[in-house]
């Protein structure tokens, strides 16, 4: 079954049926039932995630999933251990597939702006995991989504505070890695809270990266990790930022006592390098010279979809050309409909030629829209003349989303459970 659901309509010429086909790849590769059965088994009543070997007799085992794959990768993990869980919590965007008979409980949160429903179940994601003891072994997945979900602000800071406060330095650009150094330092349940909450049971933390560089103190701001931030750190950015004294920021450090964490195993589960290689597989199985070119690209989605314009460009023939990482929009007086790979798209149509195709997509089938992404190639170009649209309109507005909506260039999957971050696929004949 194919992820893309308009597959068949997009699919209008040699080069964009190889093109769809790699980000086929790349989706399947990353599907969390799949990789929970590529990547951890049980033998003779121990769990093995990789090369580490976790024992289940005489124990309570416990599962706590957060973010966009937590439901899905929570079935997983039941029906592989059986009766040797105990208990679980997922919280999730979603209930999609959810099993009434199931023993772990499912909490359903609000993304990508927190809520006083996310507040209440970090509330309690964090009484589960008190009073753990040290035989215990606590599983946790944490995955993309994961710092709006974990939303538990410091008084008298509130939830809207803080989406006043997320959507202020998302406007004006600011990264991921800084964004969740300020979601750290404003909530009780991220920068290794869960970790701390759960001591002294064994943890074993898989983490599904959405975040390029694959910092695991960062992704989901870090709920397991030993934070090296502080909250002068934060005050920083807010300031870099000119976020406005007006705006309600209430600040708390992080844990730095290391006991918290000395039998914490975070453990790098999913990563856009898993859909890379196997779009690299699909690349090279229809005849292209295929390179990997960068694994954490960032910077301005418009200046990120130039550059890959230019290196296209030079390329021989039967050239693909594979990237992974998170770009931003800078948004100004003008905040039209759209999402960062659509806005790459965009900006890359000004100097794509003939023979050359760009598709930039989210690897969670949402980006900010209910678009994952856009074709940039000829026959966009040919819609473009059609339409009569001019790209710079379109560019300056930042409606990306309106502009493919009208030209049918966008790339359609429906909501997806795993994010891996962004992903691009550039293709010469």
């Amino acid at each position: 079954m194919n992820v893309i659901q308009n597959l068949e309509a997009l699919t209008v010429s040699d080069l964009r049926k190889d093109a769809l086909a790699i980000a086929e790849a790349g989706y399947a590769a990353i599907d969390i039932d799949a990789v929970i059965q590529r990547k951890i088994h049980v033998e003779n009543a121990q769990l093995h995630i990789g090369e580490k070997i976790y024992p289940l007799t005489d124990r309570r085992v416990f599962f706590i999933g957060i973010g966009k794959c937590a439901l899905q990768a929570g079935r997983a993990i039941e029906t592989l251990l059986g009766d040797a869980l105990t208990a679980g919590i997922v919280l999730d965007i979603s209930t999609t597939g959810q099993n009434k008979s199931s023993k772990i409980e499912v909490l359903v949160g609000t993304h990508p702006l927190p809520s006083e429903t996310n507040a209440e179940a970090s509330k309690r994601i964090l009484e589960f995991l008190s009073g753990r003891s040290e035989g215990d072994l606590v599983i946790m997945l944490i995955s993309g989504g994961g710092s709006a979900l974990l939303s538990l602000p410091v008084a008298p800071m509130t939830f809207s505070d803080e989406r006043m406060l997320f959507e202020t330095l998302t406007s004006r650009g600011a990264p991921i890695q800084e964004l969740n150094i300020v979601r750290k330092h404003i909530s009780h349940a991220r920068g290794g809270a869960l970790a701390v909450a759960a001591y002294p049971a064994e943890v074993v933390s898989l983490v599904v990266s959405d975040v390029p560089g694959d910092d695991i103190g960062t992704i989901a701001s870090g709920p397991t990790a030993l934070d090296s931030s502080t909250v002068a750190d934060a005050e920083a950015i807010l300031k870099r930022y000119v976020v406005p004294a007006s705006t309600e920021v209430a600040f708390l450090e992080t844990s730095k006592d290391e006991k918290y964490f000395k039998r914490v195993t975070n453990t790098l589960f999913l990563s856009n390098q898993d859909a890379l290689s196997k779009m690299e597989e699909e690349a090279v199985r229809r005849g292209y010279t295929t390179t990997i070119v960068d694994t954490h690209f960032s910077g301005e989605a418009r200046d990120v979809g130039h550059a890959i314009n230019e290196k296209l460009r030079d390329a021989p023939p039967k050239t693909a050309l594979l990237y992974g990482g998170e770009s931003t929009v800078t948004l100004g007086a003008s905040m039209g409909k759209g999402g960062r790979n659509q806005e790459m798209a965009l900006a890359a149509l000004k100097g794509i030629q003939s023979g050359e195709l760009i598709l930039p997509f989210a690897s969670d089938g949402r980006d900010n829209t209910e678009h994952a992404g856009a074709i940039a190639d000829e026959i966009t170009r040919m819609h473009i003349g059609e339409k009569d649209l001019l790209v710079e309109e379109y560019l300056d507005k930042h409606s990306s989303y309106d502009f493919f909506e009208m030209t049918g260039d966008a790339l359609v999957t429906g909501p997806l459970e795993s994010n891996v971050s962004d992903l691009v696929i550039a293709l010469k004949a």
